[in-house]
C-alpha cells in the first residue's frame, strides 16, 4: 500500500515541450524510413529465385522440381561481371528450338476427335492441315501420304520474329523429315531458321535415344541454348538446356512463348556465358543425377 500513498509526479511545461519536440522528430525520421523502404521495394529483380511480382522478374518454368538438399555436381565455369560484358561485343546467341509440344502439337487427322478439334478452334488456337510423306510405302510401292492436323502454340509467329532479332534460330526435331519439313515450311514462311535438323541428326546414347548434340552447332558452348519439352534431348549439354512446359491442344490460353521463354532468352542473349544462369535456375545436372544418369556420362 506504500506506493499508493507516494506523491503524484507532476511534469513541468518545459519537460512537456521537450517530449513533444522529440516525438515530432521521431515521427519525421520514421516517415523518411518508410519512404526509403517503399522506393527499394520497386527495384526490378532479374533473379529467377525471387518471388517478386515485378514485370521484369521471370516466371519459373515448372518442369524441374528439386529439393534444396540435393547435392549438385561441381560446376567450374567462370562468371563474368556485367561491366565486363558491356565492354565486349558479344557474338550472336544461338537458340535451338524443338518442334513437337514445344512450338506446335500435331495429330493424325483421322485419329483426332472432332469434339476436341472444334473446341480448340473455338478457343482461338491457330491450326492448319498438312499432307506428309510417311516413312513406309503403300502396297504398290508408292509413298504413303499421312494427313495431319497441326495446332500452333499461342504467340508462335511473334515469338519467332522477336527471337530472330537478337539470335540465330535453329530448328532441331527428332521427327522425321517427311513430316517435319512441310510443317516447318508453314510456320516459318519468313525463313527465320538458319538451319533445320531432323531425326537423322540426333544420336543414341547409353541412357536415351534421339539426343540432340549441340557441339556441332556452335564453337562457343557459352553462347548456345536449347529449348525442349523433353529434357533428355539435351542430355549431352545439360548446362545449355531450357526445359519448357509441354504444349497440348487442351491449352488454348498457354502463353509460355511470349511471357516466359522470350524474356528469358532475351536475358541470356546479354550474357557472355549462358551456362551459369541456366544452372542456377534449373539445376539440370542434379535433375539428371536423380534420373540415374551420372555426370561421367556427359562430355
Amino acid at each position: 500500500m506504500a506506493e499508493l500513498t507516494q506523491p503524484e509526479v507532476v511534469y513541468s511545461p518545459a519537460s512537456l515541450r521537450l517530449w513533444t519536440t522529440l516525438s515530432n522528430w521521431l515521427g519525421f525520421f520514421f516517415q523518411i524510413f518508410l519512404s526509403v523502404l517503399r522506393a527499394l521495394g520497386h527495384l526490378p529483380l532479374l533473379s529467377s529465385s525471387s518471388s517478386s511480382s515485378s514485370p521484369h522478374s521471370f516466371k519459373p518454368l515448372p518442369l524441374v522440381e528439386l529439393s534444396e538438399t540435393d547435392s549438385l555436381p561441381a560446376v567450374e565455369i567462370a562468371t563474368v561481371s556485367d561491366s565486363q560484358v558491356a565492354d565486349e561485343r558479344l557474338p550472336k546467341l544461338t537458340v535451338v528450338l524443338d518442334l513437337d509440344e514445344t512450338l506446335v502439337c500435331a495429330f493424325e487427322t483421322s485419329s483426332l476427335p472432332v469434339v476436341l478439334r472444334n473446341q480448340a478452334i473455338e478457343a482461338g488456337l491457330k491450326w492448319f492441315e498438312l499432307e506428309c510423306v510417311a516413312s513406309d510405302k503403300e502396297s504398290e510401292g508408292k509413298p504413303k501420304i499421312n494427313y495431319v492436323t497441326v495446332f500452333e502454340r499461342p504467340g508462335l509467329d511473334e515469338f519467332l520474329k522477336q527471337i530472330s532479332e537478337f539470335a540465330d534460330l535453329v530448328l532441331f526435331t527428332a521427327g522425321l523429315e517427311g513430316y517435319a519439313r512441310p510443317l516447318v515450311d508453314r510456320i516459318d514462311k519468313d525463313n527465320r531458321f538458319s538451319l533445320r535438323l531432323y531425326r537423322p541428326s540426333t544420336i543414341n546414347t547409353e541412357y536415351r535415344d534421339h539426343v540432340k548434340d549441340l557441339s556441332c552447332l556452335s564453337k562457343d558452348p557459352g553462347r548456345i541454348v536449347i529449348v525442349d519439352n523433353n529434357p533428355f534431348s539435351f542430355l549431352l549439354q545439360p548446362m545449355n538446356g531450357v526445359p519448357c512446359v509441354p504444349f497440348s491442344v487442351g491449352q488454348p490460353h498457354d502463353m509460355q512463348l511470349l511471357d516466359v521463354l522470350l524474356p528469358l532468352l532475351r536475358h541470356l542473349s546479354q550474357q557472355k556465358d549462358v551456362r551459369p544462369v541456366l544452372h542456377e535456375r534449373f539445376h539440370m545436372p542434379a535433375w539428371f543425377k536423380k534420373q540415374g544418369i551420372p555426370a561421367s556420362g556427359w562430355p
